[in-house]
């Protein structure tokens, strides 16, 4: 891991974009990260960098180049759209700094391979901003599962579903290749509890028009156990956020499983033939966790490596998926 400046403390944070994740959810966190502090916001619009910066802290700084070219960021936060991820990471990786982007972090496979190449060539972490990893519901799911609590684990069930945006916000489409940006979250999900080398048996998507870009679509996927997993996703939908597991002996269901509200108590439902059961959870700030476990790597010299393979994994499942539902159309 590259070394930072005079055995720093704390990691100096630019900001590459002024997106709506960044500004609603991000940098707000970040301020109760105390191992982060922001020196530098980018934006190509200098009155919006400015407009950011007074509100979150550092310097106001028109334009991304000029962002990575400054001796006072040690690392950057990436929010642009997808198509956008691979190229900025590695100019970011270029200049010596760690990265931590916004997911799906690339549309392919073969540029996800390259910017993780280049990290790996300078010893420089990078890292998908998988928010909802750091929640610990999900360790709790788990542990309930390795407990019996369903007994033998057959069908995991995952679904991230919004409404459409309105046009009049002139926001860029949440897509990052064939399938819609939202699928990233149950892939995810689904090699989180089935593990990974999961094999796609099937997927489908619905466009809003001839040629565009999908708005919809669901996958059909086995695990090396035998297990499988079925996926819905979309941008057209009402809201829908979470996941089940169903098991020989019983279902669990978690809702609000990816864009959990910094506030909210998680509650998990277990269903056995002899009754249902919830279980309350603590909240906890995702954002600010995922942050957290960012700065901590980098200050205290740990190994990114996994990080970069957990990226590739990830885009050969996505990229596996876009075939399937290619093959399908």
């Amino acid at each position: 891991m590259a070394d930072l400046p005079g055995g720093a403390d704390r990691l100096r944070v630019g900001v590459l974009g002024c997106a709506s994740i960044a500004e609603r959810r991000m940098l707000p966190s970040m301020a109760h990260e105390p191992l982060i502090e922001i020196t530098a916001i980018a934006s190509r619009d200098g009155d919006r960098a400015k407009g950011f910066a007074a509100r979150f802290g550092g310097a106001p700084v028109e334009g991304y180049e000029r962002l990575l070219e400054r001796p006072d960021v040690d690392a950057v936060y990436l929010p642009l759209p997808p198509q956008l991820h691979a190229r900025w990471t590695i100019r970011a990786l270029e200049a010596g700094k760690h990265v931590l982007c916004e997911k799906p972090f690339a549309t392919g496979l073969a540029e996800a391979a390259r910017a993780v190449a280049a990290a790996r060539e300078r010893r420089l972490l990078l890292m998908e901003s998988f928010m909802f990893l750091h929640h610990p519901q999900h360790a709790a799911v788990a542990r309930l599962v390795a407990e019996g609590a369903i007994g033998e684990l057959r069908l995991f069930e995952g679904y991230f579903t919004i409404p459409r945006l309105p046009a009049e916000t002139g926001a860029p489409p949440r897509y990052a290749s064939t399938v819609p940006e939202v699928a990233a979250y149950p892939l995810r999900a689904a090699r989180l509890f089935l593990g990974d080398g999961l094999r796609v048996r099937g997927a489908e998507l619905r466009r809003a028009e001839r040629g565009g870009p999908a708005i919809a679509g669901s996958a059909l996927l086995v695990s090396e156990q035998g297990a499988t997993a079925h996926l819905a996703y979309g941008v057209d939908h009402s809201y829908r956020s979470g996941y089940a597991l169903y098991g020989s002996e019983g279902q669990l269901r978690l809702e609000r499983a990816y864009s959990t509200p910094d506030e909210h108590r998680p509650v998990v439902r277990i269903e056995r033939p002899s009754g249902v059961r919830e279980i309350g959870l603590e909240p906890a700030r995702q954002f600010t966790r995922i942050a957290g476990a960012f700065a901590r790597t980098i200050l205290g010299g740990g190994d990114p490596v996994p990080h970069g393979e957990d990226i590739l994994c990830q885009a050969e499942l996505a990229d596996a998926v876009d075939r399937a539902a290619a093959n399908h159309s």
